[in-house]
């Protein structure tokens, strides 16, 4: 196979210097261009005078037809009405009874689609979000900017008791032209409630010392 590049080479050395493929393979020896590519490059050269591949040539596409497009698309997004109802690419490939390297082909190719994985983020209500916003400004009026660097934190850890989830196949599939600050946080966000089954664990740090 020629690439782009080397097809603009041999038309330039052609054009030019009228060279043959065995004058362009001793030329170009590092190429490890076939002859017979050559010859028939140059021959579709002399006809045509276009290196582009014309039109309906090559082998005629058995899987990405139209109707398969139409399908994976609808499988692969979640619907409306029905939010997380999407089809992995194994799913989809045992459905529609085509490879799954042709599905993730017309994901890439034919929907210009892109993959983001959704995360993990806490629930939060109304109220919550109402009472950190009001916690936060209070907390910016306390302190000045001088006694930032001589501030400490606690934190705690949650281990929730639940049913796990396999986050590598838990995915969103969005247009190439759609940024993720486009995306609603509804499609990227996967939330779990407040109070589940849960063991707490709570530190303090103070003075660079950490206290269990």
């Amino acid at each position: 196979m020629l690439s782009f590049e080397d097809k603009v080479l041999i038309k330039s050395l052609w054009e030019c210097k009228r060279l043959s493929s065995r004058r362009q393979m001793k030329e170009f020896p590092n190429k490890n261009w076939k002859r017979r590519t050559l010859d028939d490059f140059l021959r579709k050269l002399r006809t045509t005078g276009s290196i582009e591949r014309a039109a309906g040539s090559g082998r005629p596409q058995s899987s990405r037809t139209a109707e398969n497009v139409a399908a994976v698309e609808e499988l692969v997004l979640s619907q409306d009405d029905k939010p997380q109802t999407r089809r992995s690419a194994r799913q989809i490939s045992r459905e529609l009874n085509i490879p799954r390297t042709t599905v993730m082909r017309i994901i890439r190719n034919d929907l210009r689609l892109k993959c983001l994985k959704r995360r993990r983020a806490q629930e939060l209500t109304a109220a919550n979000r109402q009472a950190r916003l009001v916690r936060a400004k209070q907390l910016l009026q306390r302190f000045s900017v001088s006694d930032v660097s001589f501030i400490f934190f606690t934190d705690e850890k949650i281990f929730t008791v639940a049913a796990p989830s396999n986050t590598q196949n838990d995915r969103v599939y969005v247009p190439r032209s759609v940024s993720k600050k486009q995306i609603s946080a509804d499609r990227l966000l996967r939330t779990r409630t407040t109070f589940s089954q849960s063991l707490m664990f709570q530190w303090e740090f103070r003075n660079s010392v950490a206290r269990s």
